[in-house]
This record gives C-alpha cells, sequence and structure tokens, in this order.
C-alpha cells in the first residue's frame, strides 16, 4: 500500500470507529483497537515504513516513537486543560491517595505477579510493574464520555487517569536506571535526586509555559486565530526541551501546563480548549490504530496462559485491593469505589514508555538479558487489549447496575423560571423527570422552589454555574428566557457538555434570517417545540387560559383523539415513553407518541377533559 494512502486511511478508520461506537453505544475503544488489529493483518505498518526508508523493520521503533510520544503530549496538554481545581477539592484524599498508595500497592504487586506468574527476572517486573500503575486519558477518557458517571466518581477516574501518567513514566526511568544503568545495589539518594530533576524540570517548564502563554493573550502579542495553533506548538516545544534535560519530564511539563492554563482567571481559552478536543479525538484514533495494527499476535500468542491468569490478576486482584485500600476513610460510597475499583483500562502510554524500554533493553551490551526482557512490550500490550475488552465491554453495565451513572441522561436544564415555564417544570417534575431550573431573578427562583422544583439563582454562563452545578443526570439544555441573546450564549456555552443535539432555545421574536435584529443561525440552538414557539407566545397563551396537559395514550385515546379533544391549537411538547425516556417535539424531529406513551401538551383549559388526563 502506498504511505500517502496509509496515512490518509487511519484517521479516517478512526473516525469511522468512534463515529460507529457513537451510534452503537460501544465502547469506542474497542472498536479502534479492533480496527487497528485488522489493518495490521492486510497492511503491517513496520514493513511500510521499512521498505520506504531502505532498512530494517527493527528500525521503525526509532522513527515512530518520537511521533507518538508527541502525540501523547498533546493528549496530556488536552487533559491538563480539562481539569478543574475545584473538581478536584471534592475529591483530593481520593486521588492523592490512588497516586501514592494506590499506584505503589499496584507497582509492588503487579511486579510479584510478572514474577511469580510470568517468570520474569525481578528487575523486569519491577520495570513492568512502574509501567503498568498508568491508566491515561485515551482510554478513561473516552468511557467516561460514554458512561457519564456521578460527578465526583468522574473527577477521582479524570484526575488519576491524566495525573498518573508521568508518575508512572518516572517511576519506570527511575526502576530502570537504578537497576540496570546503575551500580549493583539500589541508591536511594541517586534515586531521589534522578526524581527531583525530573518533577523540578517539568515543573519549571510547565510554570513558564503557562505565564508566558497567558501574558501573550492578555498582552494581545498574538491574534485570536493564532492563539491555539500557538499553544500547541509551544507545549510540543517544551515537552521536547524538558525530556532533553531529563527523561520523562516533559509529561510532568504538558500535564502542569493544560493544569495551570485551565484554572487561570486572566485570559479566556475556551476557543483553545476545543481546538485541543478536536485535535485529542483525531490523535486517540489514530493512535489506537496504530498501536493495534502494530500488535504481534504471534508474540502475544507465544505467552500463553500465563499471560491471562496476568491480565486477570491485574484486574481482578491487584486494581481493586489498591483502589479499596487506598480510599479507606475517602467520601467515596462503596458503590463508587466498587465502580473505581473496576475501571483502569491501559493506553498508549504504557505502549510507548514499554517500547521504548524494551529498546533500550535489547541495546544493552551487558550480556545476556534478564528473563522477561525480550517479552517487555508484548506483556504490556497484552494488558492494554485484555483490559481495553474487559473495561470496555463491563464498565457501564457496572455504573449502572451500580446506579451510578445514566446511559442515556434524561434531566432537564432550563434557563428561566417564568411562571408559565414553573408550570411546564411541574409538569415534568411530577413524571420524575429531573429538572433543574436556572434563573438570576431570586424572587422567581424562590417560588420555584416553593413548588418543590430544583432552582439556582445564577447566571447560567457564569464560571460559577460551570463548576459548582451538579449536572449528574441531565443531558439537556432548554433555553426559554424572553431575551434571544442569553438563550443564544447559554447554547454556545453548553454545546460541549451536551452536545448540538441536545441544546435546544425558544424561537427567537425576529424569525427573517435576514432581519437587522436576527441572529445567526450558527449561533442558535434547535429551535424548541416549533419555529412560532416564542417566549412571548407562551406566555400569551397561559394568560388567556391555557395549561399544561399530561396525557397518557391508551387503546381508546390516541394522540388523534387528543388532538380533537383539545382542538385546532393544542401543542405538543414532550413525548415519554413507558421506560421513562424523553423526547422533545421539534420541527426537525417531531414526536410520534403512540400507545403507552405520555404526552404533555399545551390545550385551552375550556377543552379540558380530566378524564384523559393523568
Amino acid at each position: 500500500m502506498d504511505l500517502m494512502l496509509y496515512l490518509a486511511l487511519v484517521p479516517a478508520l478512526g473516525v469511522l470507529s468512534q463515529w460507529i461506537a457513537w451510534r452503537t453505544r460501544l465502547p469506542g475503544i474497542l472498536l479502534l483497537l479492533c480496527m487497528g488489529i485488522l489493518l495490521g493483518q492486510f497492511v503491517p505498518l513496520d514493513t511500510l515504513i521499512a521498505e520506504l526508508m531502505h532498512g530494517d523493520a527493527k528500525d521503525v521503533p526509532r522513527i515512530l516513537f518520537p511521533i507518538v510520544s508527541l502525540s501523547v503530549a498533546v493528549i496530556l496538554f488536552e487533559g491538563g486543560l480539562t481539569l478543574r481545581i475545584n473538581e478536584f477539592r471534592q475529591s483530593s484524599k481520593s486521588v492523592v491517595r490512588l497516586l501514592v498508595v494506590g499506584s505503589t500497592i499496584t507497582m509492588l504487586t503487579t511486579a510479584i505477579a510478572a514474577h511469580f506468574i510470568l517468570g520474569f527476572d525481578f528487575r523486569v517486573s519491577l520495570l513492568l510493574g512502574a509501567i503498568l500503575i498508568v491508566t491515561g486519558p485515551t482510554v478513561v477518557g473516552p468511557l467516561l464520555r460514554q458512561i457519564r458517571p456521578s460527578a465526583r466518581v468522574s473527577s477521582v477516574l479524570k484526575w488519576e487517569g491524566i495525573v498518573i501518567d508521568p508518575v508512572g513514566a518516572i517511576l519506570a526511568v527511575l526502576v530502570f536506571d537504578e537497576l540496570f544503568l546503575g551500580a549493583d545495589e539500589f541508591s536511594l539518594v541517586s534515586g531521589l535526586v534522578l526524581l527531583a530533576k525530573t518533577i523540578g524540570i517539568g515543573l519549571l517548564f510547565g510554570s513558564f509555559g503557562a505565564w508566558f502563554l497567558v501574558l501573550s493573550i492578555r498582552r494581545y502579542w498574538l491574534p485570536d486565530h493564532l492563539q491555539g495553533v500557538l499553544s500547541l506548538a509551544f507545549a510540543m516545544l517544551l515537552f521536547a526541551i524538558s525530556n532533553a534535560l531529563a527523561e520523562e519530564s516533559g509529561l510532568v511539563t504538558v500535564t502542569l501546563l493544560g493544569i495551570l492554563l485551565a484554572n487561570q482567571k486572566r485570559v479566556a481559552i475556551e476557543h483553545i480548549i476545543e481546538f485541543k478536543e478536536h485535535l485529542q479525538v483525531l490523535l486517540i484514533g489514530c493512535l489506537f490504530i496504530v498501536l493495534g495494527s502494530r500488535l504481534d499476535l504471534q508474540a502475544i500468542g507465544d505467552i500463553g496462559w500465563p499471560g491471562v491468569v496476568f491480565v486477570l490478576a491485574l484486574v481482578l486482584v491487584i486494581r481493586p485491593l489498591s483502589v479499596f485500600v487506598a480510599t479507606i476513610g475517602t467520601r467515596l460510597t462503596m458503590a463508587e469505589r466498587t465502580f473505581v475499583a473496576f475501571v483502569a483500562p491501559r493506553g498508549i502510554v504504557a505502549a510507548a514508555v514499554a517500547s521504548v524500554f524494551a529498546l533500550k533493553l535489547q541495546l544493552m551490551n551487558s550480556g545476556p538479558l534478564p528473563a522477561g526482557a525480550n517479552a517487555l512490550d508484548s506483556v504490556t500490550f497484552l494488558v492494554i487489549v485484555g483490559t481495553v475488552f474487559i473495561y470496555g465491554l463491563s464498565a457501564a453495565p457496572l455504573a449502572r447496575w451500580l446506579k451510578i451513572a445514566e446511559p442515556t441522561p434524561q434531566g432537564l436544564l432550563i434557563l428561566g423560571a417564568d411562571p408559565w415555564i414553573r408550570a411546564l417544570a411541574r409538569s415534568l417534575h411530577a413524571k420524575n423527570i429531573k429538572v433543574l431550573l436556572c434563573d438570576t431573578n431570586y424572587s422567581k427562583v424562590s417560588l420555584a422552589r416553593v413548588d418543590g422544583l430544583q432552582a439556582e439563582c445564577v447566571n447560567i454562563v457564569s464560571d460559577h454555574a460551570l463548576e459548582n452545578l451538579d449536572f449528574s443526570g441531565i443531558g439537556r439544555l432548554l433555553a426559554m428566557t424572553p431575551n434571544d441573546e442569553v438563550n443564544a450564549l447559554s447554547v454556545q456555552q453548553f454545546r460541549g457538555i451536551f452536545g448540538s443535539e441536545n441544546t435546544f432555545q425558544l424561537a427567537s421574536k425576529n424569525k427573517k434570517q435576514n432581519s437587522t435584529r436576527a441572529l445567526s443561525h450558527h449561533l442558535r440552538g434547535r429551535s424548541l417545540f416549533n419555529s412560532e414557539l416564542t417566549s412571548a407566545y407562551m406566555q400569551q397563551r397561559i394568560d388567556d387560559g391555557a395549561v399544561f396537559k399530561t396525557t397518557k395514550l391508551t387503546e381508546t385515546f390516541s394522540l388523534d383523539s387528543l388532538k380533537s379533544t383539545y382542538g385546532d391549537q393544542t401543542v405538543l411538547l414532550f413525548q415519554i415513553d413507558p421506560n421513562g425516556m424523553v423526547s422533545i417535539n421539534t420541527d426537525d424531529k417531531p414526536i410520534q407518541p403512540k400507545k403507552g406513551d405520555t404526552v404533555i401538551s399545551l390545550v385551552n383549559a375550556a377543552n379540558e377533559s380530566p378524564s384523559t388526563t393523568t
């Protein structure tokens, strides 16, 4: 295959896999890995690159790993941009214990398992234990996006998954330098010096990078269209410089750079975050396709049943042991601890680090290699495949069984608390649909609370709202204030959280797109209910005596019966099926309620028929 075609095929397959995962609700990382393995059977990447470079296939890692390392740097940088200090405060004790106590237990017990199950030399076992403490945003992030667990669990797994990557890489460097390159006996002093050097360089360059980027944006040294590109280029440059000074310190640099940028309040970086999110999705897809295509199935098969036992030990014994011990006395509930204990897939960072050290061991000229050195990367790939398959298939059902996640959250975030909005919210609340009203008018919010509704007096587009409101169980935004501009701004704010498909706003007062007062189409959310239902229209209907009716359709009272009973002015709003799934009526996707469904509609009170309502 031509290299250009291969380079175009990889991102196309990556995006296709993630689209299939979105449509089928299958684990995205699982499909990516399978697609990569399938591609590798037809187009061996190592052979393709070797032919191009007129070299040996064994030289391919020297070419490929720098590219993989830079991609991992970008992913960790983007991961750091998603970490908020306020989230860390809520779960700091759990995260710190997992990073310190949990990673120590994982490293030591993994080393013991590798020595006794796989027969590895104790030095190789310790190196493998250090490598396999990592999870990483490339695998945890897609799982969390699909499962959407509670805010606390999501925070713990996200912080652990991103911060543990540089920790694991640094530990692997320390173990390798001390046990393979150092003196015959382990030197605690030299190990601490190397650790301090690695962390110090990472902290220095990460802090400098954040300061420089904030200063450049704040002083307007950069135009808006260059800010995202410059931050990306600068992050990769700092990563490379840090690694040149101290191996794997670049991971600390880019992670800290992202965290500092995300939590400063001096400049807006939302456009940078959006740019990085798109790039991260592309890179994760490409990296997993490449990783899968390079898997040596024969080498993994040669490990045999001991490899399967080793993977099961990691999943069923080592991870649960480390989590349950580390989280003793934390705020996590037993259900949350159980879920965290059974989510630890390994990803790109583990593969990259293992491959680098496997290559270093092979290049050593100090006699025969210790037992297990030649199988280090194969075992790591086996762990990646095994944990991705196991956690990818089990995490979502486990979260639902533990009742810490909803596969498709049905709750509604409603912007506005006017009288008619409160009346509609009461109808939804009566059908056990979670509703959160947000308004800046305290008296309206107070009246909503008197009605038994969950309501917050907050500016929905403020940092306070994003950082402090609990959106667990909520999957859609309904912007329903009389102000079209506020509605559109809230849609822009929450598209990144709920997606364009799940952000709605009432019809604009200025319906003509060519009107000088009309909002641009790309700024608006999906038209809520229909294009005629403005806030003024809804309020006028309520003032004229219209009411919100909740009607369950039966064999004898169908949708046609509903419309004939209440007249032509009946407006369908929501459909709730027997399983509690909510559908919103829109012009582009009208609801199709059937027998057994419940319909919430706006009807004239004069036509009210109590016998048909519930």
